[in-house]
């Protein structure tokens, strides 16, 4: 089965003098196979990380093409080799395994040119985004101040709300007060008249009281609606 060898010129695998068997370049296409797989998983980190691993990617990319070109030289050298087999059940299966080998280098070789492309067009975005970048230098003061502009505006807006809001609180704190008020006021008059009653005074003392609870009850609902115009003043005057 490993009888079959290259011939003693050697090679980029081969020994100074008795040639290869096709079983020890298929074992130096697996551990090279291998190498690549790694090295690409290594480089799909390094281009999902930050900028400080990228000057290493380009290095890499060609260490990996260069593998990859000395994979498919092996694969060739083998396609050869399994030819040679003289017993038809080991020449198939060194050819599957042969098979096999040349597809995954097909497989590494097109990702490999996957990431070229996503370089390319990173480092085509990247010198137009610095274009496009120099074009707006002249103008970045003025978007700045547009911006600075809008976000005072909306600061201004969010006080007037607050400020609105603080407002109704109070209208409302005051509006309660009142109501509280009115009840004691009029718990204290009916005490009052009850005692003015006991006492016996006349019926003009207790009418100049009720006209100055009625006065008192006219000055409340004047403040009660004072202040809800001011609110909506307030309200209409913010917005």
């Amino acid at each position: 089965m490993n009888g079959v060898v290259i011939g003693g010129g050697g090679g980029a695998y081969g020994g100074g003098g008795g040639g290869t068997t096709l079983s020890e370049v298929y074992q130096t296409a697996k551990k090279l196979l291998m190498k690549i797989r790694d090295s690409l998983e290594r480089l799909e980190r390094l281009e999902s990380s930050t900028s400080a691993g990228a000057a290493a990617m380009p290095e890499l990319g060609f260490e990996i093409d260069k593998d990859i070109t000395h994979l498919h030289s092996l694969c060739i050298d083998m396609d050869h080799l399994w030819r040679s087999v003289a017993v038809k059940s080991q020449r198939d299966l060194w050819k599957r395994k042969v098979e096999q080998i040349a597809e995954e280098a097909d497989s590494l070789k097109e990702s490999l040119e996957k990431y070229k492309m996503r370089n390319q067009r990173r480092m085509q975005e990247a010198k137009e985004r610095s274009e496009l970048l120099g074009r707006a230098n002249g103008e970045s003061s003025h978007v700045m101040r547009i911006f600075d502009d809008e976000t005072q505006a909306f600061q201004a807006a969010r006080n007037s709300s607050r400020m609105l809001e603080e407002a109704y609180s109070t209208g409302v704190a005051i509006l309660s007060k009142f109501s509280e008020q009115r009840e004691s006021m009029k718990s204290a008059h009916r005490k009052l008249l009850d005692v003015l009653n006991t006492m016996g005074l006349s019926n003009s003392v207790l009418r100049l009281i009720e006209r100055r609870n009625r006065v008192d009850t006219w000055i409340k609902y004047t403040g009660m609606i004072l202040t809800f115009i001011v609110l909506i003043l307030m309200w209409k005057w913010k917005h």
